[in-house]
């Protein structure tokens, strides 16, 4: 039995060699999960490991949960769940699917790691965010199904994430170990709901890094028998293929005792580990029950057979799409009373939870031409625009503004007659201190959202979604 099928390493391109990749391709794991390159590089790096790899099928996977645009600069970024979620449109969630899977088959990835199923409970959890639907269990489960659905119809696999539910907690896992407090009863009742309902849907589960001490004080969900093989083997009696999350995260501290307990837990992929090649070695020296080898390697087949049974595509890929721009349209919340922005009229903007990568080009440009003077903001303004583009961010640790950005933007309101703010991504983002009477909710910061909120600002469209989260 080859042990090597368990574990699934990353690759960072620009950073990961890929002598590196090839060597324990060669070795036989499983499959990679990769981050960021480009749509040529990707092509290029899964043709190479499947050349060398002693294995059938090697499963290539990628947290394609916007789409390849989140990691890949060549290609769209789509709306983010809760963007789907403010539309509320199960055909939008399947186009993206759909989309998504067309996309990442193209380049020979054959699995994304979505759709993630966690409630949007927490306007303080720094990891989850836009990435949910919505706090809305059954709103959860109608948009997570149809995204599944155009998933499986676009050829890829599929995963459910984070179970058993990553919303309700303040702690980035990629940091340190997340703790819910919560019973199994209030599980079952909130949080574990999506999951399960979505469990005859889903080629996999992934288990997050947290930590629920009235179930298990001892072990993350990830490494908790209690949790994996009590509740979702035994009473939801799911027999399909279940990985951890990245063992990689600082939240579950020794990476061997923590691959050990996984396995023991019910799990069949160690995803992403710091040092495969270490993990692979001391794995093939360890004695690991026979029953849980086979096992693994059972799920792993059944997912391999799918996805060499999956539709054939049999026409070109749509790289650029009215998609984004259409779920915009249905998307995009406003919270107060708007006077329209006019041509020849001035407006002041400032801008706030800049993460340095995502420009405001759009929104600005769409006013300009509009003939709306839009200069930066100095000292005073009779019109404030407030752009605020915080957003979830692996490893940062927290989504609140810093506080350099809280004092820039109090002293700005307090000098401006009226104010008008663009969340382009967390809608929790701004202190409720400020009393923003006007503001607009995307979800997204893609070029598409920014162009229709400012069309919206302009009095040129109105705005038509809805929260799907408490504010």
């Amino acid at each position: 039995m080859n042990i090597a099928r368990l574990i699934h390493p990353g690759f960072w391109f620009d950073k990961t060699p890929l002598e590196q990749a090839l060597a324990l391709a060669k070795r036989g794991v499983g499959g990679f999960c990769i981050y960021g390159g480009t749509r040529e590089k990707i092509t290029e790096f899964t043709k190479a490991v499947r050349q060398v790899s002693p294995l059938e099928n090697l499963l290539i996977s990628a947290d394609y949960e916007d789409g390849l645009g989140r990691w890949l600069p060549d290609a769209p970024l789509l709306p983010s769940n809760m963007a789907l979620g403010a539309a509320n449109d199960e055909n939008l969630a399947y186009e993206k699917g759909l989309l998504t899977a067309h996309q990442a088959r193209s380049l020979g990835v054959d699995w994304v790691f979505a759709p993630v199923l966690d409630l949007a409970d927490n306007a303080l959890n720094p990891i989850v965010n836009t990435r949910a639907f919505s706090n809305d269990p059954q709103q959860v489960i109608r948009l997570g199904r149809a995204f599944l659905r155009g998933l499986n119809d676009g050829g890829v696999l599929s995963s459910i994430k984070h179970c058993p539910g990553h919303g309700d907690t303040t702690t980035d896992s990629h940091v340190s170990l997340p703790v819910l407090h919560k019973t199994k009863s209030q599980l079952l009742a909130r949080e574990l709901v999506p999951f399960s309902a979505l469990l005859d849907a889903t080629d996999s589960v992934m288990f997050g890094h947290l930590l629920i001490p009235e179930i298990d004080a001892e072990n993350p969900a990830s490494l908790s028998p209690k949790i994996v093989k009590e509740i979702v083997r035994g009473q939801f009696r799911y027999d399909g293929c279940i990985l951890t999350d990245a063992l990689l995260m600082k939240a579950i501290g020794d990476e061997k005792t923590a691959a050990l307990k996984a396995l023991q837990a019910g799990a069949d992929i160690l995803l992403v580990p710091q040092n495969p090649s270490e993990l692979l070695t001391f794995l093939e020296e360890t004695k690991i029950s026979p029953e849980i080898i086979s096992r693994a390697l059972r799920h792993q087949d059944v997912l391999c057979k799918k996805i060499q049974t999956r539709p054939a595509m049999t026409s070109p890929v749509l790289w650029h799409t009215d998609f984004p721009r259409r779920t915009a349209q249905k998307a995009i919340v406003k919270r107060g009373d708007l006077s329209s922005f006019k041509p020849g009229q001035t407006v002041s903007y400032i801008v706030v939870g800049d993460d340095g990568k995502t420009s405001v080009t759009p929104l600005l440009n769409t006013l300009k031409k509009n003939g709306v003077n839009v200069i930066p903001f100095t000292e005073r303004a009779e019109n404030l625009l407030i752009i605020c583009l915080r957003r979830y961010q692996a490893f940062a640790g927290k989504i609140a503004l810093e506080e350099n950005d809280i004092v820039r933007l109090k002293k700005a309101v307090e000098n401006a007659e009226n104010c008008v703010s663009v969340l382009l991504a967390s809608p929790w983002a701004l202190p409720k201190e400020l009393k923003i009477k006007t503001s607009l909710y995307t979800f997204s910061p893609a070029p598409e959202f920014q162009e229709t909120a400012a069309e919206i600002l302009l009095g040129q469209r109105t705005a038509q979604g809805s929260l799907p989260v408490t504010l």
